[in-house]
Formats: structure tokens, C-alpha cells, sequence
């Protein structure tokens, strides 16, 4: 995979089409909020592999609205969070946060093995959510019934366990 690069004109159409294949829509629904994913600042992994649509909260906190990958296993959604992180710290944003749903397992694992910690289980808020997304579906894939969001959160600075982990190995803090 190449380059992640911020999202462009030329991609809008691209955008809308990728979120509607994976989302049945642009529309996100989130803490009881319509986000129209098409609309926030985006990152686009490569040749356009994956995405990562966000919105500034404030000075310091970022939300990850959209986190797809064309191929899932290939590193794009690492390489697009990795990415993320790197512009908060310029502009001087402390945390990213993210929001998804007690169904989503590999989600769940996926955002816990780059950094990101569960801070807030609002139970029934998915229900909720589907008075603004009807498409959202009452049970996911694996038969588990969609209903609660996890919101998680992780420092823009984070560095992996098997970062830490590996250094430590060699006799090195992680920061050197």
C-alpha cells in the first residue's frame, strides 16, 4: 500500500459511493447525531484502499466517524489510524476517539490492539440510533443483537505493547 493522503475533490464521488457500499449510506448515526460522513475531512489509504472520515470534537479530541479498508488484514486500517494520530499531534489534539457497537467483535479487537481503551458503554443507544438510520440491522452477521454503542478512546501518541515490548527486549526504552 501506498501513501495515506487527506481526502481531495476528486475523491467526494469516490467517497460517497465507498460509504454507501459499506454503510448503506453516508449517514452515520452516532451518540444520537446524523453525521454525514461524505462531509467531514478524510484520509484515503493508497490508490484508494481504505478510509478514515473524522471530525475535530475540539482543540484536543478527534472522533473516527468512518474506518473501512477495501481488504481487511492488509494493514490499511493500521496505516490510516497510524495517519490519523499524526495530524491530531500536529495540530496539537491529545485523543482520538471512536464509537461502535457491542456486535462489532472484530472492531472491538481491532481498536483495542492499536491503543484504543473502552471508556463508555451507552446501552440501547443503537436502538436509539435507528430512529435516524433505519437501516441499521437489528443482528449482526455472527447472530449477536446490535444494541449498544462502546465509545473508546486512545492517546495520539500511543505506542503499541509489541513496540514497548520489543524495545524492552533490546535493552532500549521505547521513546529511543
Amino acid at each position: 500500500m501506498s501513501l495515506v493522503r487527506d481526502k481531495t475533490a476528486k475523491d467526494e464521488a469516490w467517497v460517497r459511493e465507498f460509504l454507501r457500499e459499506r454503510w448503506g449510506g453516508v449517514v452515520m448515526a452516532v451518540h444520537g447525531e446524523a453525521i454525514d460522513a461524505s462531509l467531514c475531512p478524510a484520509l484515503v489509504a493508497g490508490a484508494r484502499e481504505g478510509l478514515a472520515a473524522y471530525r475535530m470534537l475540539s482543540d484536543e479530541e478527534a472522533e473516527l466517524v468512518s474506518l473501512n479498508a477495501v481488504t481487511p488484514g492488509r494493514g490499511i486500517g493500521t496505516a490510516l489510524i497510524n495517519a490519523l494520530a499524526a495530524r491530531c499531534s500536529q495540530r496539537g489534539a491529545k485523543r482520538i476517539w471512536v464509537t461502535t457497537t457491542n456486535a462489532n467483535l472484530r472492531g472491538l479487537r481491532f481498536y483495542q490492539c492499536r491503543g484504543f481503551r473502552l471508556m463508555r458503554l451507552r446501552p440501547g443507544a443503537v436502538d436509539e440510533a435507528r430512529r435516524i438510520k433505519l437501516s441499521i440491522p437489528l443482528v449482526s452477521d455472527e447472530g449477536i443483537p446490535i444494541r449498544d454503542e462502546l465509545d473508546l478512546c486512545r492517546d495520539v501518541n500511543f505506542k503499541s505493547a509489541i513496540h514497548a515490548l520489543w524495545h524492552h527486549r533490546l535493552g532500549r526504552s521505547p521513546s529511543q
